[in-house]
């Protein structure tokens, strides 16, 4: 299909929907919001949290006790940061990785490298760290057999995987901003919403909407797209909050971990971390137990700086990409994620590009893949996607099913 011509019928397309194509950086469909303060301000104290036995009030048993040693560990945490010139600004316990998490703001302008440094020599501290900030790494671009009216614009030919698998039985956490649950694409598709970002209850956004929609869209219902995976059990996890007035998409580190615990807890099979940012402890650790426990775990890769990427490059975790990457960097999956048709707020469809919808794409087959698997089933993401690559759906499905390929590919 000619380019031109193809723009031309996406664009009449949205019309037809009530859509629009957005230009440029993304645009926030949700009201300005902040963190109290920003991530650079702030450390994260670990405070070690005993054997439940030697736990202080742990005689006592249950919730009792339990409030007993958290308050015994919220006065270590004031003192220090009385010592050290802080303030605590927040307490989140940690019982998958044996701590309680303390958020402390640093108020005379030190570096928080420093800061973390000098905490974690401190006895009762298993380790300080700066309340690390994440992007999410999608745009929305300038200006492409299901009846979804915008299915013949997307990259990959759904219906003929359909036939054999979508997604049913396994769990998918989308740790993302907020998505909008009542999308006509989305409605009915996505079982648990949480907030775990500050300040919470936020209207939808554009970022979790349009991964959620390449997810998990509902095919054959004669609008917009349909979800790669659109039979899996969803998960809404907002960790993540646009900036006010078009900002972009950002994290830190505790609402990713909130987020992350709540899906390791909840038997997610897939998480999908459509975002990147410096290497981090706290983070990495959840990972690790995710990882152990059998989940698949798909990353985007930050096309302007790969080996920066975190946590696409954690070893067992699934890096994605849209294009190529220049070389001498580290090998990849690619998959769509140029020009992608997907949901946005407010009823809409729009076009977006970027890594974050390239992971998107491959979270949605991990989750076909492990369907076709048994869904209880762990598996490497070697043994799932097979070798680092361009992917291919039908090919990779094909592998474990009767799918005829070659049909598949053609649209057939």
């Amino acid at each position: 299909m000619n380019c031109g011509f193809a723009l031309r019928l996406f664009a009449g397309m949205l019309l037809a929907l009530g859509g629009t194509a957005a230009a440029g950086a993304e645009e926030a469909s949700a009201p300005a919001m902040e963190s109290a303060a920003p991530a650079a301000q702030r450390v994260m104290v670990m405070l070690r949290l005993g054997a439940e036995h030697f736990r202080a009030g742990g005689d006592y048993g249950g919730a009792y006790g339990d409030a007993m040693g958290e308050q015994a560990r919220l006065r270590l945490a004031r003192r220090i940061a009385r010592e050290h010139g802080l303030s605590v600004v927040e307490s989140w316990p940690m019982q998958l990785v044996g701590v309680d998490c303390i958020v402390m703001e640093v108020r005379d302008g030190r570096s928080p490298d420093a800061v973390s440094a000098e905490l974690t020599k401190l006895p009762g501290v298993a380790w300080s760290q700066p309340l690390n900030e994440f992007n999410m790494q999608g745009a929305a671009a300038a200006a492409q057999p299901y009846n979804d009216r915008l299915s013949p614009a997307q990259p990959w030919h759904l219906a003929p995987l359909h036939r054999l698998t979508t997604g049913k039985g396994v769990t998918i956490a989308i740790i993302d901003s907020q998505i909008d649950t009542g999308h006509p694409d989305l409605a009915g598709q996505i079982a648990a919403s949480r907030d775990f970002a500050a300040p919470g209850h936020p209207a939808a956004e554009r970022h979790g909407t349009g991964v959620a929609g390449i997810i998990g869209a509902r095919p054959g219902n004669g609008m917009g797209i349909a979800g790669v995976a659109p039979g899996a059990r969803i998960l809404g996890l907002r960790a993540c909050w646009e900036r006010p007035y078009g900002g972009i998409t950002v994290c830190d580190t505790l609402s990713l971990a909130k987020a992350l615990t709540f899906a390791i807890e909840n038997r997610a099979n897939v998480i999908n971390l459509s975002l990147t940012g410096p290497a981090d402890r706290l983070l990495g650790g959840l990972i690790d137990l995710g990882l152990a426990r059998g989940i698949t775990i798909v990353a985007a890769v930050d096309a302007k700086n790969p080996r920066a990427s975190f946590p696409a490059f954690v070893k067992g975790v699934v890096p994605v990409a849209a294009a190529r990457l220049s070389g001498g960097e580290p090998s990849v999956y690619i998959a769509p994620g140029e020009d992608v048709p997907t949901t946005e707020p407010d009823g809409k469809w729009s076009v977006v590009s970027g890594s974050s919808f390239a992971a998107a794409h491959v979270s949605g087959l991990a989750a076909l893949l492990r369907q076709l698997a048994g869904s209880g089933k762990s598996a490497s993401a070697a043994s799932l996607l097979g070798p680092r690559g361009v992917v291919d759906a039908c090919a990779l499905v094909g592998r474990s099913s009767r799918l005829d390929v070659p049909a598949c590919e053609a649209g057939r």
